[in-house]
Order: structure tokens, then C-alpha cells, then sequence
């Protein structure tokens, strides 16, 4: 006698997973029928065989086939997922590579303007050099004796020429004030020192104009 029973009664009834009685059925171990588009399984309970009892090695069986593909699927997820961190790595590699360039293009540039600027310091600092020579050679030029035309007066030395400190100093060109306060006490230090170059007159100090004074002013 024959009985139609559900692919889920039947595994329970056996005692083994759904799964285990659909592969079955695909290897064509049961016997199955088609009613009203269902699926049902055909057991012939005439026969004990039909309804076999799970042992211990078909659970074991169905343990490992399920853990074999358990793993199978996790295999494959874990090579999806090492391919995209390769992936990964490989465009952060990229991108490294693509900075560096730059950076050393960067570094280049950078070097060849400061190259350009010390380049630059150096033909200031030259030439800066050049003019300071030549104004000192211009301040000795101007320290030759000065010939001052003047109306001598009425009981003064008709032989000397005389103007004050001041006066005197005002004909150089001094660049600032301190070197010309400089030259003034020079100037004073030698009139104290009975340099006849200089004297008073009514408390004010004058120097001799017809005289060389490049000692004391270089």
C-alpha cells in the first residue's frame, strides 16, 4: 500500500533534514508524485524498508556534507573579500605613487627658486659691496684741502683762512650724523693737543682752511 506524504513530514518522520530528503530525491533514492502542482513523496507502507530508520553514520554523513558546504561558502566569501583588499591596496599603492611624484616635482621647483633667489643676494650684496667703495673713495677725494675765497678781516692772519667747525665739517659728505660727530671730535681732540691748525676766536673754534687735514679725517 502506497502513501503520499510531504518532503517536511517525511524528514521528520525519519528523523534526517529537509535537505537531506530533497537530495535524495535527486539522486532518485525516493519515489516522488506531482498532485495539483505539489510534491509529495510515495512510501510503501507495506514494506518497513521504505521508512528507513537514520543511523548514526547517515547523521554523521549529513553533518559533514552540510559542514563541507557550510565551509565551501565561506571559502568563497573570504576569496570575494581578500580579492577587494588587494583591490584595495593596489589603487592606495597607486595614489602613494601618484603623491610622491608630485612631491618630488614640488622639492624641484622649490629648490630652483631658492637657487635663483641666493643667485639674486649674492649680485645685490656685490653690488651693494661696489657702491660702499666707491663712496668711501669719494669721502677721501673730498678730504684734499678746500680752497675758501673770503674777505679777510681787519686785524686777522692775512696768510691763513679761517672758518669755523662747523662750517668746515658741513663741506664733506658725511652719509649720516653720528660720523659727522665723530669727525668733530677728532677735530677737537687735536686743537687740545696744540694742533696749530685750529684756534679760537671769541670762544669758538676755527680751522685753518689752507691746511692738509687728512690725517685726522681718514
Amino acid at each position: 500500500m502506497e502513501k503520499l506524504m510531504k518532503p517536511a513530514e517525511y524528514a521528520q518522520e525519519i528523523g534526517i533534514s529537509r535537505q537531506a530528503v530533497y537530495a535524495k530525491i535527486k539522486r532518485g533514492i525516493l519515489k516522488t508524485k506531482s498532485v495539483e502542482d505539489k510534491l509529495y513523496i510515495v512510501v510503501d507502507t507495506s514494506s518497513r524498508e521504505s521508512l528507513p530508520a537514520p543511523t548514526v553514520e547517515s547523521r554523521e554523513q549529513e553533518k559533514r556534507e552540510a559542514t563541507a558546504k557550510t565551509s565551501h561558502l565561506t571559502s568563497q566569501a573570504d576569496i570575494k573579500d581578500y580579492k577587494a583588499l588587494l583591490q584595495a591596496k593596489d589603487e592606495t599603492i597607486t595614489v602613494l605613487k601618484g603623491t610622491v611624484k608630485d612631491l618630488k616635482k614640488s622639492n624641484k621647483q622649490i629648490s630652483s627658486t631658492l637657487r635663483g633667489e641666493i643667485d639674486l643676494l649674492k649680485d645685490a650684496f656685490y653690488e651693494m659691496r661696489k657702491l660702499y667703495a666707491n663712496q668711501l673713495e669719494h669721502k677721501r677725494s673730498s678730504a684734499e684741502p678746500i680752497e675758501v675765497v673770503f674777505e679777510e678781516a681787519e686785524g686777522k692772519e692775512s696768510s691763513k683762512k679761517w672758518i669755523g667747525l662747523k662750517k668746515f665739517l658741513k663741506q664733506f659728505d658725511y652719509s649720516s650724523e653720528s660720523e659727522k660727530e665723530r669727525m668733530s671730535k677728532r677735530l677737537k681732540k687735536a686743537y687740545k693737543t696744540g694742533d696749530e691748525r685750529f684756534k679760537k676766536v671769541e670762544g669758538k673754534l676755527k680751522v685753518d682752511t689752507s691746511k692738509n687735514f687728512r690725517d685726522i679725517l681718514q
